[in-house]
């Protein structure tokens, strides 16, 4: 039977000749970071639930993918669709590395970018970029994720001081963070606050026995009156457009990350039909196997040009956030539908950490509601083509 040089998914599209010299420079040198220092050790930090996240917020921030994309205080400066493939690369690792770089550059480093004094970008930025430190980032609480509006974290004045109580809950990074923006309700409405973690008060227990994620450090913030200077209050925003446009950040590098862990299913899935033999051929030579690797292949290419589209149009500027939910809500959604079908063409080899996709699948459940869920951009986009809000 007639064999034909095989290609990978995207070079099926040609997908390099969209991307410049400088994009295609940074991703393959964090894709070479990822299959040499993460891939050799992901199973296990996985398995065990822990990750040295300091050490490799120290040796991401020598990479330089640390707020990347924002300018000044130490930040590379890159495009966006350079930090959009960063995204892809390090979640083809894992999505816990994805969200320990985009939790801290996309919403800790870049709430203080957007919204800080000279004085808070220029004590934590630096460090952050160089991973000297780690951020988190307090909005979602125990009972308000899709709302935010509704949280009941508060900030009050006392004299000079603002005193902060309340809980967070699914913080990413936040029992390893040096510093913490906070995000609180006031009399003159939702603030944010640049809090450090060793101020009196503030605690933050990690979160345990979880399913998916586990590469990553995920904890609850708790803020029994923690005692803040004036200087800590984010003085550019008062409102929740603070806190939406840093989840505008994180869900635009969401939109690549969940394509990574989608083609490092696919990749290993094909590998793996090649050199299974099922009857005396190999398990990609059956026409079935061929009919769900091509489907595959084009939700991956698909998703691949959805992104690069919202990348282009964010480094000239005009990317909307509605445009951001269609990245998101298609991304993530073919990511995991991907990850599930490449499972069943590993059968009971796919359940086993000794290949990586149902490892991928896992963390995609908690990327498809974080940073807002499926439903909640289905309605931002039925929002934007019909002119009626439905979200009550």
């Amino acid at each position: 039977m007639a064999t034909v040089t095989p290609q990978t998914p995207l070079a099926l599209l040609s997908i390099d000749e969209l991307l410049d010299e400088d994009d295609r420079a940074i991703r393959d040198t964090v894709r070479k970071y990822v299959e040499d220092r993460i891939k050799p050790h992901i199973a296990d930090w996985y398995e065990h639930g822990a990750i040295p996240a300091r050490d490799l917020a120290k040796e991401l921030g020598s990479l330089g993918v640390l707020g990347m994309h924002l300018q000044g205080y130490g930040c590379a400066g890159t495009t966006a669709t350079a930090y959009g493939l960063a995204c892809m690369e390090l979640e083809a690792g894992d999505s816990g590395l994805r969200s320990l770089v985009s939790v801290q550059g996309s919403l800790a480093m870049y709430a203080i970018w957007k919204h800080g004094s000279e004085e808070q970008k220029s004590e934590w930025l630096p460090r952050l970029a160089a991973g000297e430190a780690i951020g988190c980032f307090g909005l979602t609480e125990p009972d308000f994720g899709s709302n935010p509006a509704g949280m009941r974290t508060r900030a009050r004045r006392d004299g000079t001081d603002w005193v902060l109580s309340g809980n967070k809950m699914w913080i990413t990074n936040g029992s390893v963070a040096h510093v913490a923006v906070v995000w609180a309700q006031t009399d003159d409405g939702i603030r944010g606050f640049v809090v450090p973690t060793d101020t009196p008060g503030f605690s933050a227990p990690e979160i345990k026995k979880k399913l998916s994620l586990r590469a990553s450090v995920t904890s609850e913030l708790v803020l029994d009156d923690v005692r803040l200077p004036e200087s800590a209050v984010l003085p550019g925003v008062i409102g929740l457009s603070g806190p939406l446009s840093c989840l505008n950040e994180a869900r635009y590098g969401i939109v690549f990350g969940a394509l990574g862990a989608a083609r490092d299913c696919l990749e290993t899935a094909i590998d793996y039909a090649r050199d299974r033999d099922i009857f005396d051929k190999p398990l990609a030579a059956y026409q079935l196997t061929q009919a769900k690797l091509a489907d595959m292949t084009l939700e991956l290419g698909k998703g691949m040009l959805l992104a690069l589209q919202l990348g282009r149009l964010k480094d000239t500027g005009r990317l909307r956030p509605e445009q951001i939910s269609l990245g998101k809500l298609n991304n993530v959604r073919e990511a995991l539908a991907i990850a599930r079908e490449c499972r069943t063409i590993l059968a009971a080899n796919g359940i086993t950490l000794e290949y990586p996709v149902l490892r991928h699948a896992n963390n995609l459940e908690s990327v498809l509601t974080y940073e807002g869920t499926s439903e909640v951009h289905q309605l931002v986009i039925g929002r934007t083509v019909t002119g009626h809000a439905a979200f009550r």
